[in-house]
């Protein structure tokens, strides 16, 4: 059977979800994967995921960096497959994005989505919150992170 290139888009994590943080990736251009391996580590405003390749193949381009914030249906990953039931996805460009670059909040501190509402809600800016302690996956401000933020300046 030949191999082709599908384009992988991000997930589409339900109509709330408007877009997704990645946190890791755990693979690169030239690495052969399987079907259900974990290939990156996604975040939504609800939740921390991890994405799973969707065929066997070889990861041919990833147009996205760690710390971008990438609506759901963009271009993931270019993967070189031989599975016939993803067809549809077949890339009908050579071209790729230029890569989403990571988010720039205070301190080159990376907030995940749910943390910078939280932050938003109680009045605060985030890109001017210099001194919360980022303990989420990957040095992220994670929303326990502001709730304590925001306990600690109430005492």
């Amino acid at each position: 059977m030949a191999s082709f290139i599908i384009d992988v888009p991000v997930p589409s994590m339900g109509a709330t979800v408007s877009e997704l943080t990645v946190i890791s990736l755990k693979t690169q251009p030239g690495d052969r994967v399987t079907k259900g391996q974990k290939i990156a580590e996604l975040e939504s405003d609800k939740s921390v995921f991890e994405y799973e390749a969707p065929a066997d193949g070889t990861v041919v381009a990833i147009p996205v960096k760690a710390g971008a914030v990438l609506e759901p249906g963009a271009l993931f990953l270019r993967l070189e497959t031989e599975d016939a039931s993803l067809r549809h996805l077949e890339s009908k460009s050579g071209a790729l994005p230029a890569a989403a670059a990571p988010a720039k909040p205070a301190a080159a501190v990376i907030w995940t989505p749910r943390a910078t509402k939280l932050a938003q809600e109680a009045g605060l800016d985030p890109t001017k919150i210099t001194d919360i302690a980022a303990t989420g996956p990957g040095g992220r401000v994670s929303g326990d992170d502001v709730a304590t933020y925001l306990a600690a300046r109430k005492s």
